[in-house]
């Protein structure tokens, strides 16, 4: 009889989720208007503030990570606002995309994919353009495996303009650096299923003084991503004002649990470490990243095929023979790179056995493997 692996997910999310986590949701149900509930979201609260490391107010909503980003939008973006955008990737597309179709106006600062814009172009954005209402940056591009590097200079350049700061942090938050309040962060948006390594379903976000006084005094045309009714409710009753989903809840505030256990610092130094690790072995492969050198992701890593690597071919030998699954490249990306998601609970097991199952796919493929990147992964892996 054969013995059937799990799979080990290395997307850019969902991404493995602990045992611990996963049975947190078999907690009997409870009234979302009880006592019961109140105590869980408050704890809630408190735990999503140190891992934002934020005094801020905090919402989760029982959305995806864009439902996040969309309230963000909604509640701070009027007609004709001016709003800037760092564009190097397909979520920053959207995102300027989401301005311009409410009636803002997106001033896209543009980078080619694998780049980010110089920080001097947003600085001339700012300078160029009257009323700038709120600068949005996404943290971490997803689709191309690049990390904004200057966050803590975009917070000072915000305010000493008068702009809301908006970090899109949905595949980064819990796996690398994010001071909320040391950087000036006016809403900050995850999502439960990336770096937090909880299941799908949650989007937290954390919202500053004066953004929740803009949101209150200017509410948007919308329900259920109106957030005036969520800092009402909260404020009054420790509630949601919508039914949420109890069953995640429970299983987020396992993994903030872990999160506060493991150390905010140390659980950084592994994301980082594990990223090394992965770069290190697939160059010593023959492979080469996508992003280049000074934006390159910690969380989601993003490398180029060989001639000869066909991507459905490549990724189905993964699942189907290592059970490993990796992402795609999507948009302009599709066929051209593949990503890897190295972030939530991931260790120098799930390195290892990553490595090793791309390793094996390129022989099966007939392209040989430069080096032994499992040595040197390896060795990075076990310097500390």
């Amino acid at each position: 009889m054969s013995i059937v692996l799990d799979y080990l997910v290395m997307l850019p999310g969902p991404t493995n989720v602990p045992t611990r986590v996963t049975s947190a949701m078999s907690t009997p149900m409870i009234n979302h208007r009880s006592g019961d509930f109140r105590t869980l979201y408050k704890d809630i609260i408190s735990k999503t503030q140190k891992v934002f490391e934020t005094t801020n107010d905090i919402v989760v909503l029982t959305s995806s990570g864009t439902g996040a980003v969309e309230a963000s939008v909604v509640n701070l973006i009027k007609k004709d606002d001016l709003v800037i955008v760092p564009v190097n990737g397909e979520f920053g597309t959207r995102l300027a995309d989401l301005v311009d179709n409410i009636g803002g106006r997106a001033i896209r600062i543009k980078a080619p994919f694998g780049e980010n814009p110089p920080i001097e172009n947003i600085k001339e954005a700012f300078d160029n353009n009257r009323g700038v209402k709120a600068l949005y940056a996404i943290y971490n591009e997803t689709s191309t495996g690049t990390t904004l590097r200057y966050m803590d200079q975009l917070g000072k350049l915000c305010k000493n303009n008068g702009a809301f700061f908006i970090a899109d942090a949905v595949s980064i938050l819990g796996g690398d650096h994010l001071p909320v309040d040391e950087w000036n962060v006016d809403v900050c948006v995850t999502a439960s299923q990336k770096a937090l390594a909880a299941p799908p379903g949650l989007a937290p976000m954390s919202i500053s003084n004066d953004a929740k006084k803009y949101m209150i005094e200017n509410p948007p045309a919308t329900q259920y991503l109106n957030l005036k009714r969520y800092f009402k409710y909260f404020g009054e009753s420790n509630e949601t004002p919508f039914t949420p989903a109890i069953s995640l809840f429970y299983a987020y505030r396992e993994a903030l649990d872990m999160i506060i256990e493991e150390g905010l610092q140390n659980r950084i130094d592994r994301h980082k470490q594990c990223a090394k690790a992965v770069y290190a072995g697939l160059e010593e492969f023959g492979l080469t990243p996508f992003a280049k050198e000074n934006a390159r992701s910690n969380v989601v890593i993003a490398i180029n095929y060989l001639q000869g690597m066909d991507d459905k071919k490549f990724r189905e030998i993964l699942s189907s023979q290592f059970r490993v699954l990796l992402a795609g490249g999507f948009g302009e990306l599709k066929g051209k790179v593949f990503r890897i998601g190295c972030m939530g609970e991931v260790t120098g097991y799930h390195i290892m056995r990553t490595l090793s199952a791309i390793s094996s796919t390129m022989e099966i493929l007939n392209i040989k493997p430069k080096g032994d990147g499992l040595s040197v992964a390896h060795d990075i892996l076990t310097a500390l």
